[in-house]
Order: C-alpha cells, then sequence, then structure tokens
C-alpha cells in the first residue's frame, strides 16, 4: 500500500490571520454575546462584522460621499464652472503676510 503526499502550493493556501486581543469588561462582553446570539453569530464572526462595518463608515466619511443624479450634475458644474471674483479675498492676497516684515 503507497501513501501519495498531496503537496499544497502557495495558491491553495488560505490566507494567514492574525489576531487581536481585547479586554472588555463584563458587561460589556455580555451584550457583545446576547447581539451574536440573537444575529445567530459567533462572537468573533459578530465582533468582526461589526467592526468592519463601523470601520467602513468611517473610512467612507473621509473618502468618497453619494449624491443624488440631479445634485451630482449640479456638483460638477460647480467644478467646472470659472472662479467667482470675491474683491476682500483679492485684496486679502495683495497685502503682505503677517510674518514677513513691512
Amino acid at each position: 500500500m503507497s501513501t501519495k503526499t498531496l503537496s499544497r502550493t502557495s495558491k491553495s493556501r488560505p490566507p494567514q490571520s492574525t489576531r487581536i486581543n481585547l479586554r472588555v469588561d463584563a458587561g460589556v462582553k455580555a451584550t457583545l454575546v446576547q447581539a451574536a446570539k440573537l444575529q445567530h453569530q459567533k462572537l468573533t464572526e459578530f465582533m468582526l462584522n461589526s467592526s468592519r462595518a463601523a470601520a467602513e463608515i468611517a473610512l467612507a466619511d473621509r473618502t468618497r460621499f453619494v449624491l443624488p443624479p440631479d445634485k451630482w450634475t449640479e456638483f460638477n458644474a460647480a467644478l467646472d464652472a470659472p472662479p467667482r471674483e470675491i474683491p476682500a479675498l483679492n485684496k486679502l492676497f495683495t497685502k503682505n503676510p503677517v510674518f514677513e516684515s513691512a
């Protein structure tokens, strides 16, 4: 009887995971466990899904925004329009900066 050894290539390996350790008080853990049960998820799965969603929202607030089609058109028109003349701003740019001596 022969034994065949299967070689695993790097393409078939699952992605490596890393551990995150958290310390929480008993009340917080109980809340998380209860919420996970209500979602029919394991605690780790619930925490990963919840924290990933919160992270995506936090990042989205900083990197992208969504507009309805009519507001998107209006936004693009404002970007494409020539700059407005603002006399007070022109006057400000003609003055010497406060950190330069006159």
